[in-house]
């Protein structure tokens, strides 16, 4: 028997009307009665309001690389960071499985008229503050009821630069802005949106060598994203950003960074120990012509330059370098 679709005549198509009519054919006929099948209507499932989120994806998949420059200096090793798809709760259904006591900083989005939360666990904190300070990449009981006050450094350092990575990674949908409004240790007080309200929720994994993984989520309202469905679902293109540097070109900048003492030598006049041992305060030493200065760097001579003068101060013009 060929598998090639073809369409049905006008004679099986009055078939299976009547059939349906009759009851003779069901509609779950040549359906394997093995397999759950679940009525869906279209546009009732809260996900299908912004589309297939490809353009948030793109986002996240962005900001995960870019944020691990945020942690990088701190663990000081490039951990690997996953984001998950973005997903589509109530807030108070989000809310209900979190801990008593987390990090939960509220921020402002201007350019969208809404805001953003940003939530870590306490045992994240924990390690990043650890290894900032010298200690050693490790897991730390969570049995305590509030961040220290060094904590509260580390988590107003973080997400700063979340912010600023995820301004960095909305560039190519739209220019947002993110200002931070206040912090809670507790989920109840962080007021983002009223409980019965969607929010969409945008999880990342830090995945650490020798410890448990870590998470952190940045939670948007549903209200927020709406006015811009239309570009969440747009196929965007990496035309803008260019921030994405390699760890080479990192390397790069911080070795150009690197400061280096600089020196010029005027003159080395020769004079006897018998004049030198005569030498008292206010003598003048009179120096031979000078053919050019010497001009070190970090010891080594590297230039040939004259003496001169700039805005009142005494300077140096580089000629030639040796």
């Amino acid at each position: 028997m060929s598998n090639t679709s073809r369409k049905l005549s006008s004679d099986e198509v009055s078939a299976l009307m009547e059939g349906l009519q009759s009851g003779e054919i069901t509609a779950n006929s040549g359906l394997n009665n093995d397999v759950e099948v679940t009525d869906f209507t279209f546009g009732s499932d809260n996900l299908e309001l912004l589309g297939d989120y490809y353009a948030l994806r793109l986002i996240n998949e962005r900001f995960a690389r870019l944020v691990r420059s945020i942690f990088l200096p701190m663990i000081r090793l490039q951990p690997k960071i996953n984001p998950f798809p973005p997903e589509v709760k109530t807030y108070d259904e989000y809310s209900a499985g979190l801990n008593s006591f987390m990090s939960l900083s509220t921020s402002r989005i201007d350019e969208l008229r809404g805001s953003m939360l940003l939530v870590l666990e306490p045992s994240f904190i924990s390690v990043l503050t650890n290894c900032y300070y010298g200690g050693k990449l490790a897991n730390f009981p969570s049995a305590k009821a509030e961040f220290t006050a060094t904590e509260d450094r580390i988590i107003e350092i973080v997400s700063d630069g979340i912010s600023q990575c995820l301004e960095t990674a909305w560039k190519d949908l739209m220019p947002i802005t993110i200002k931070h409004q206040s912090r809670e240790i507790n989920p109840q007080f962080a007021t983002l949106v009223e409980s019965s309200d969607s929010v969409i929720i945008c999880s990342f994994v830090v995945q650490l060598p020798n410890v448990d993984s870590a998470s952190f989520d940045i939670i948007y309202p549903l209200q927020t994203l709406k006015p811009i469905a239309s570009l969440l679902r747009s196929r965007v293109q990496s035309d803008i950003i260019n921030d994405d540097i390699s760890w080479r070109e990192r390397l790069e900048k911080s070795v150009l960074n690197v400061p280096l003492p600089v020196s010029a030598i005027l003159s080395e006049p020769l004079v006897s120990l018998s004049k030198l041992i005569k030498f008292k305060e206010g003598d003048v030493m009179n120096l031979p012509p000078v053919d050019g200065v010497d001009f070190f760097v970090n010891d080594k001579l590297l230039f040939k330059a004259e003496i001169g003068e700039t805005n009142g101060q005494v300077a140096v013009s580089l000629n030639n370098r040796l």
